[in-house]
């Protein structure tokens, strides 16, 4: 494929437009279920590690 085709220039079809949108947002899901595991992780991480081993406070 040549970068000065012009069939590159033509504007998407319908027909396009609906398989790219059929697809979804799995990417962005899966980035968004990424960071949400990372920050659960993290916090359990400073629970367990910083205030348990502080005890009970008085």
């Amino acid at each position: 494929m040549d970068a000065n085709d012009p069939s590159h220039d033509a504007p998407p079809t319908d027909e396009d437009v609906e398989r790219v949108l059929a697809a979804g947002p799995a990417g962005a899901i899966a980035v968004a279920g990424t960071a949400t595991v990372i920050v659960i992780a993290i916090w359990f991480a400073f629970y367990f590690f910083v205030f348990l081993p502080r005890g009970v406070i008085q």
